[in-house]
């Protein structure tokens, strides 16, 4: 911190520069919005910085930001105009942004009216063994035949979509969340957008219940939890705070929680987690101090669609379910430990010895010498880490090319497939690791300088398709077993793919 300290000093007691407002405007706005309410990156505001203090946000401008897509600008700008940058993003836009029940109510538009389309399949094909390929290049998806490996459909999507698509437990509908608030109901078995309606200005992911009723949308702003029905009518906005009330968060991440009919949300910027059941029988919630349980002396709160707390010890930025759904293995971005969390008991119960930055979110399992292990790739570091997650202690490290975002097998395989598209060096290879002895056997490297990430294997895990992530890339198929490839589908920069029947079974190779 020092060194940011020295550089945010010397920047603001420089000479005056250019205009923030231009400089804004060529550097920043085609990632975090003109209006500084996000886009590709995160919103710049005040709220939404309350973790990074100026000296670090100002490092940050000249350095660019590890693990994600933030470049440095220090070869561009001046000290100077760093400092004018900085103060640009920490002064509150006027009028405030807002983005409540009315506004999320007016902008919902409905296509085709629930009904009125088709109930079964318009097509020749295995309905739950499509994939859904999200092309970054020009902002389409994809929809491909996972028997015949081939595309059968194509259309225009919202801008910047993030986090992976979630389905409905029949597969027929799957729902994309965008990085600006859009929520998209698409019918894969009428190949037609249904409904739209946007929830916040700035996302980071949705997910959907196991039972299809309702969709959970994470926001980064406003800082909110919001809850829609399968057809995006509005159900509930939770205004996202800490026990107290009195210090807001933006919604790291929200998944389903299927077995226990629940959504769990990780914050941003207050140390709890929250667990939203959506069964309307679930049991009352007590607020405040409790006197007597049994004779319900003190005050409760309905237990369906209102939050649960887990009160942590520090930030919870990503996590991964084990398989019964009942813990959670968590970490934030700045910790050196990892924290395991039970969600009945609602506190820490373990620690985690993990280096580097773990994306437990692509974390998968397998079972190895009769126990249940879960592995996760790094985001600073060549590093794969495996754990038991009975003991929660380490059961190896497995060393990589360099950091890697995505990590993917299947039941059928006795390989896990790890990228290394955090590393310049390495970005343009897949390694493929034996599950049953924790060794890279195979390198893969099919265009040197390109990269080559994310995998995601066809229903039977006969196949594994891979992402040459390039604006003239492809999909890059696989034979899983022999781990040759075996043909290429044109693709416009394909970030990820997702197979219906993996996603809606819950795969232990795949993230959830």
């Amino acid at each position: 911190m020092r060194a940011a300290a020295l550089l945010l000093a010397l920047a603001l007691a420089a000479p005056v520069a250019a205009d923030p407002g231009k400089l804004y405007a060529e550097h920043c706005a085609s990632c975090h919005g003109a209006d500084r309410l996000g886009g590709i990156g995160p919103a710049l505001l005040p709220s939404n910085l309350e973790r990074l203090r100026k000296p670090a946000a100002a490092e940050t401008i000249a350095r660019g930001r590890e693990a994600t897509q933030m470049p440095g600008f220090g070869d561009k700008l001046t000290a100077a105009e760093i400092g004018q940058l900085v103060e640009l993003v920490y002064a509150q836009v006027e009028p405030e942004p807002r983005w409540g029940e009315a506004e999320i109510r007016a902008s919902r538009t409905v296509l085709h009216a629930p009904g009125t389309l088709p109930g079964r399949p318009q097509f020749e094909a295995d309905p739950l063994n499509l994939f859904v390929v999200v092309e970054t290049g020009d902002h389409h998806v994809s929809v491909l035949d996972g028997d015949r490996l081939e595309r059968i459909h194509r259309f225009p999507s919202r801008y910047a979509l993030h986090g992976g698509p979630k389905f409905t437990p029949d597969g027929r509908y799957v729902f994309f969340a965008s990085r600006d608030g859009w929520i998209t109901k698409y019918d894969l078995w009428n190949l037609k957008t249904v409904a739209e309606v946007r929830a916040g200005l700035n996302t980071r992911n949705a997910a959907v219940s196991s039972d299809g009723k309702f969709v959970a949308v994470a926001n980064y702003l406003p800082h909110s939890l919001v809850i829609l029905d399968a057809d995006l009518n509005l159900v509930k906005v939770l205004p996202v705070a800490d026990a107290a009330g009195k210090r807001t968060s933006r919604v790291s991440a929200v998944y389903d929680a299927g077995p226990r009919r629940s959504f769990v949300a990780a914050l941003k910027d207050v140390k709890e987690l929250w667990e939203v059941s959506y069964d309307p029988k679930s049991p009352e919630i007590p607020a405040g101090v409790i006197h007597d349980f049994q004779y319900r002396e003190g005050a409760f709160i309905p237990g369906f669609l209102n939050p649960r707390r887990t009160i942590l010890d520090d930030y919870l930025d990503d996590f991964f379910f084990t398989p019964d759904y009942n813990e959670v293995m968590g970490a934030s971005r700045e910790a050196k430990q990892g924290q395991v969390v039970h969600l009945d008991v609602r506190r820490k119960i373990a620690t985690l010895d993990v280096t580097g930055m773990p994306h437990l979110g692509s974390g998968i399992t397998w079972m190895l010498d009769g126990r249940r292990v879960m592995a996760t790739p790094n985001l600073r570091e060549g590093v794969v880490s495996v754990f038991d997650i009975k003991a929660w202690k380490p059961v190896g490290q497995i060393r990589t090319l360099g950091p890697g975002f995505f990590m993917r097998s299947h039941e059928s395989t006795p390989y896990a497939w790890v990228d290394s598209m955090m590393s310049p060096a390495h970005k343009d290879t897949l390694q493929v690791i034996d599950k049953r002895t924790l060794k890279v056997v195979v390198e893969l490297r099919p265009e040197p300088g390109k990269t080559l990430a994310h995998v995601e294997f066809t229903r039977d895990g006969r196949y594994a398709l891979a992402s040459l992530w390039e604006m003239d890339g492809a999909l890059i198929v696989y034979d899983a077993q022999t781990l040759k490839e075996v043909k290429r589908i044109s693709m416009r920069k394909p970030v990820g793919k997702y197979n219906v029947y993996n996603k809606v079974t819950r795969s232990e190779g795949t993230s959830h």
